[in-house]
């Protein structure tokens, strides 16, 4: 009877699984269908079915903002990471106590509206703008400040699921250099945290619009919004691309984070 009544509630957790997850994915698929559907009428503007997705490759500021987009985003996947894990593994291994002032640092950004953000960051990039590069990417060293938050808790949560004291006691003791520590035997050991960081990194600067904007520099969502004044198609077409640009990098990344190991034989 025990058994039964165990295998009966295993099926019916099973089922309102599946039930909840059917209804979240009518719930998002709707709205991502009526994108598509609204991207390849016929307007004026759109004669052919498809023009709007052919204007995401043959219209050049598009493109061109698509591209700065894209670098942005890996640089500041790479300024976040080299800024940010060193810092956090030194916290834990040298100063601990230092941990709540860089946490508190690290999630300010999150309380701060937009404008302030600008405000206060406007005398910094224009020394940005005098020692590096005057263009778009620029960005990149706001664009830190505002991932701060959201790679913080992701890095965080993959340090406090290893013992890094014992690790790198270890490795020290083996002769390994802080380099090698950090690179060879803890990266590794975290690199679900660091993936997780690097996609919420680059989900946020390719939706980033506010600080772009106020800024005066064109990446794809303020393209996107200057489109749309003219082909509302075209800014659709180019939301639903970046929408599954996202998505396939998310499912792309799970299978990189999750990947086994493979052993080899010993003879």
């Amino acid at each position: 009877m025990r058994a039964s009544g165990a295998t009966k509630r295993q099926q019916n957790q099973r089922l309102t699984r599946w039930v909840t997850l059917a209804g979240v994915g009518v719930l998002f698929a709707i709205p991502i269908y009526s994108m598509f559907e609204y991207s390849i009428r016929i307007t004026p503007q759109n004669k052919q079915t498809w023009d709007a997705w052919k204007a995401i490759t043959q219209n050049e500021q598009l493109s061109g903002a698509i591209r700065v987009s894209l670098e942005l985003a890996v640089l500041t996947v790479t300024g976040m990471l080299l800024l940010l894990l060193p810092t956090m593994i030194w916290i834990r291994l040298k100063v601990p106590w230092a941990k709540r002032l860089v946490e508190f640092l690290c999630l300010l950004p999150l309380t701060i509206p937009a404008i302030v953000l600008v405000v206060g960051l406007d005398n910094v990039m224009s020394w940005v703008r005098y020692l590096t590069t005057p263009g778009p990417l620029a960005l990149t060293f706001p664009y830190i400040v505002l991932v701060l938050p959201y790679c913080y808790r992701a890095l965080d949560a993959g340090l406090a699921a290893i013992d890094v004291n014992t690790l790198s006691e270890a490795a020290r003791s083996l002769g390994a250099s802080w380099t090698t520590v950090i690179l060879r035997i803890i990266v590794p050991n975290m690199r679900s945290a660091i993936l997780s960081a690097a996609f919420l990194a680059v989900a946020l600067v390719l939706g980033e619009f506010t600080l772009a904007s106020l800024f005066f520099y064109d990446n794809m969502q303020v393209v996107i919004v200057l489109i749309g004044l003219v082909n509302s198609s075209i800014s659709v077409a180019v939301s639903l691309a970046a929408l599954a640009f996202a998505f396939v990098l998310l499912f792309a990344m799970s299978f990189v984070g999750t990947r086994p190991k493979r052993r080899e034989a010993r003879s």
